[in-house]
């Protein structure tokens, strides 16, 4: 990475506000008297709290304590939504009313800004997110000129009610970055190297976007499919034959994401949605999903074979 553009400290910053989002929400939980759980749901955000704000600064090894303490609290039931500032029914569809289609632009010019700061190189493009949240934000209060405390108020709310599996991306990405250092990703080489032929690139590329799709679908997210895959199936069964590696690598993550849209282990895309939307069934965004994931994923195969190549 360009140490022009790098900047550590920037990256510090973001995470400790997001420590502080954490903290916050804790906060709100210890003030919520009338609910049995509230101290313990304070004690798992303060605890994921820590990570985020004092990591760089602590033992790895007390940092994995407090992730499995955290994720013990979270097992045993201990994390649930506590009371939160909410708007009135009335109110919120009179602003809603108000502010129409508008409200849509923030998304837009966080999306925008987060690829034009990073393919400009003003920032790292591990800190282009942040930047773009920033200016997200502004536009945000520039539109419903709503209060500076809204920020911290509707931030815990929406944390609130996502809960733990808020954090199932960082983790599962993590888990796979493990898994590929343990040695996983050659245990998959061995295990597919007798399905696939020798010289056989269709079905190489078949068996890498199709276990990029299963393996996404058990562990609920891309990033930790996408390390153990490639190491295993993508590099030595496709890049190794020619495969253009960027065109593997885009083709493939994408191929993970059809497995994302079948698994309630996605549970940030999929269950919590459902709970939001109040549909019948928690596994009714699931049901529809899945005819676009296998149409996709046949897309996928024949595009890595034609385009990789």
């Amino acid at each position: 990475m360009d140490p022009k553009i790098y900047n550590p400290i920037l990256s510090e910053i973001f995470f400790v506000i997001c420590g502080i989002v954490f903290v916050a929400n804790a906060a709100k939980a210890f003030k919520d008297k009338e609910n049995p759980k509230s101290k313990t749901t304070g004690i798992f955000w303060i605890l994921i709290a820590i990570p985020f704000i004092i990591g760089k600064y602590i033992p790895y090894t007390l940092t994995g304590f407090i992730i499995c303490a955290a994720a013990i609290i979270s097992a045993t039931g201990g994390v649930v939504r506590t009371k939160s500032v909410e708007i009135a029914p009335e109110e919120a569809r009179k602003n809603a009313d108000k502010i129409g289609n508008v409200i849509f632009i923030p998304s837009l010019v966080l999306a925008f800004s987060a690829v034009i700061v990073a393919a400009t190189g003003i920032v790292s493009s591990n800190n282009a997110i942040g930047v773009s949240a920033f200016i997200g934000a502004v536009v945000v209060f520039i539109i419903t000129k709503a209060p500076p405390k809204s920020i911290v108020t509707e931030s815990t709310r929406m944390i609130d009610t996502m809960g733990s599996v808020s954090l199932l991306p960082q983790l599962l990405a993590a888990l796979g970055a493990l898994f590929t250092s343990c040695g996983v990703g050659a245990v998959v080489s061995n295990l597919v190297g007798v399905l696939i032929p020798d010289g056989s690139k269709f079905i190489a590329a078949a068996v890498y976007c199709i276990g990029m799709a299963l393996f996404t679908a058990i562990m609920g997210n891309g990033f930790a499919a996408f390390a153990v895959m490639t190491v295993g199936i993508g590099i030595p069964f496709l890049i190794s034959q020619g495969a253009n590696p960027i065109i593997v690598g885009a083709l493939g993550m994408t191929a993970g994401y059809c497995g994302t849209l079948i698994t309630p282990m996605a549970a940030n895309f999929n269950i919590m949605p459902a709970a939001l939307l109040e549909t019948k069934g928690k596994y009714s965004i699931i049901k529809a999903q899945v005819p676009v994931a296998l149409i996709m994923l046949v897309i996928h195969i024949v595009l890595m074979y034609v385009w990789a190549f």
